[in-house]
């Protein structure tokens, strides 16, 4: 059930689903659930002219992946994934240096949701991630990011390598983290076109991935514990990137 990618559940995801279009075929309420919040996803749900169906809370905790759905669970179609040149277009359409996030297999589908809110809150023109050995962008991950999968570009690549040589060969900087890297993040140059590389959970990155990195770079670390999780790891590294780039156009 986890596994599913045409649910969206919450009322952040629904709502973000409904403003970025997705398209929708069902909404489903929790009977009786009447607030402003539930009201307002409605009304849009209809205007945009999704079917509305009220039903036992029951059934929504059944059908839920999540099992916090908040009272609504919406039906549409199955997450559409685009390729890395599509990210590439993008940051060009915008005239902006490429900001692209890669995920080597993050499996917990939390992280890879909080690394996506996060991607998104600091202006990433997309994630990428593998078909394999990763989440996928499920109504968990969705839920996860708070409905920023609903608005940021995901591509779902064969082979990770592969993808990395791609930004490569058009001129992106590929950086990764490792606790024992020489140089810290603080004192790295992260301005122009750039990928993040962030490893899975319980083993970094692959080493064919490590090796495709230009760079690698370590958080300094002030206390007893010697690691970041991945997704605290992507937004301190996320944030390092934003910082110098405000700073760079005069804005920081």
């Amino acid at each position: 059930m986890d596994e599913r990618e045409d649910l969206i559940e919450g009322r952040n995801a629904v709502q973000e689903a409904l403003r970025s279009g997705r398209p929708i075929d069902k909404l489903y309420i929790a009977r009786g659930d009447t607030d402003r919040t539930l009201g307002r996803i409605v009304a849009a749900a209809r205007d945009a002219g999704v079917v509305v169906v009220e039903c036992d809370r029951r059934k929504l905790d059944a059908m839920s992946a999540t099992k916090a759905h908040q009272g609504v669970i919406a039906q549409g179609a199955v997450r559409e994934y685009c390729d890395v040149d599509d990210l590439l277009e993008l940051a060009r359409s915008r005239g902006e240096d490429a900001f692209l996030i890669a995920c080597d297999e993050i499996s917990d589908p939390h992280n890879l949701g909080a690394i996506l809110r996060t991607a998104e809150c600091a202006g990433a023109h997309g994630i990428i991630i593998p078909k394999r050995r990763s989440a996928g962008v499920t109504a968990v991950v969705d839920k996860a990011s708070a409905g920023a999968a609903e608005h940021l570009p995901v591509a779902r690549v064969p082979n990770m390598t592969a993808a990395l040589r791609e930004l490569k060969d058009n001129g992106v900087w590929i950086y990764g983290t490792d606790a024992d890297a020489p140089a810290d993040l603080w004192h790295t140059d992260l301005r122009g076109p750039i990928c993040l590389v962030i490893g899975s959970e319980g083993f970094g990155m692959g080493r064919l991935v490590k090796e495709s990195c230009d760079v690698m770079v370590s958080i300094p670390l002030m206390g007893s514990i010697t690691s970041l999780n991945a997704s605290a790891a992507a937004a301190v590294m996320m944030y390092e990137v934003v910082r110098q780039r405000r700073a760079g156009s005069g804005n920081g």
